[in-house]
């Protein structure tokens, strides 16, 4: 398995925000079709009327490890990697109109977004062998419309992206990712995006991405296992609460 969540580097080269090396993960549905449906997220929405956030207030808004392990039903998970900045995977994707899709905090896909700062944190099991992997980001903006647009814009691109494959070639790692089920959700707290999507050949490991906005911040999370539910949508849900 390739390019997202587990092996024997702490993360994967040229596709994390947190500009690490490879880590071995695959994706677990390959559906291809598009639905409208209902995310799960723990302990429910948060509510809509949140205050305005400020950067030093991102920390607070990414969850614990020891959350993060609740979630996915793991133990041992920790943080791994952490960055306060943007990646740029664009000249190794096959689409590049799928790259908001298949990879997270990423130049091209936030650029020209006015978002103003970022928080990026990867956990895992500390071992080679990890059963686990977990990404989460949030990302600050002038103003909780302009998270909002993001979160719109973003769903456009991943619903069209559905059903498609990409390819990842960095140079050292070539694999091949089917875009599957695609979910939007429109809740109190706002629209919520949760999207599958599997690497071939990666024996049955799976990811959730996830992506909604809170106040001013847009949060997003990627959740990685061989067992893969709504973890993804859990983690923003958590952040959302946590932004109260």
């Amino acid at each position: 398995r390739q390019g997202r969540g587990q092996g024997t580097q702490v993360r994967r080269r040229g596709i994390s925000a947190l500009g690490c090396a490879i880590l071995l993960c695959g994706l677990i549905s390959a559906c291809a079709t598009t639905i409208e449906g209902t995310a799960v997220r723990a302990g429910g929405p948060a509510p809509a009327d949140v205050p305005q956030l400020s950067e030093s207030d991102l920390e607070r808004v990414l969850i614990r490890a020891s959350a993060v392990n609740g979630i996915m039903g793991a133990r041992g998970m920790e943080v791994v990697a952490s960055s306060e900045d943007l990646s740029d995977n664009s000249d190794v994707v096959s689409d590049r109109d799928c790259l908001g899709a298949i990879y997270g905090a990423e130049k091209l896909v936030y650029g020209g977004s006015d978002w103003i700062a970022i928080r990026d944190q990867a956990a895992q099991e500390p071992h080679a062998a990890n059963p686990h992997w977990g990404e989460q980001r949030a990302a600050l903006y002038p103003s909780a419309a302009k998270a909002r647009n993001f979160v719109e814009e973003s769903k456009a691109a991943w619903q069209q992206c559905a059903g498609k494959s990409v390819d990842i070639d960095n140079g050292d790692v070539h694999s091949t990712w089917d875009l599957g089920d695609f979910r939007a959700e429109e809740a109190k707290s706002g629209l919520i995006l949760t999207q599958l999507t599997e690497q071939r050949h990666a024996g049955g490991w799976g990811c959730q991405h996830a992506l909604t906005s809170v106040s001013n911040v847009v949060v997003e999370a990627w959740a990685c296992s061989n067992s893969i539910q709504d973890e993804a949508a859990a983690i923003v849900g958590q952040m959302q609460k946590n932004a109260q």
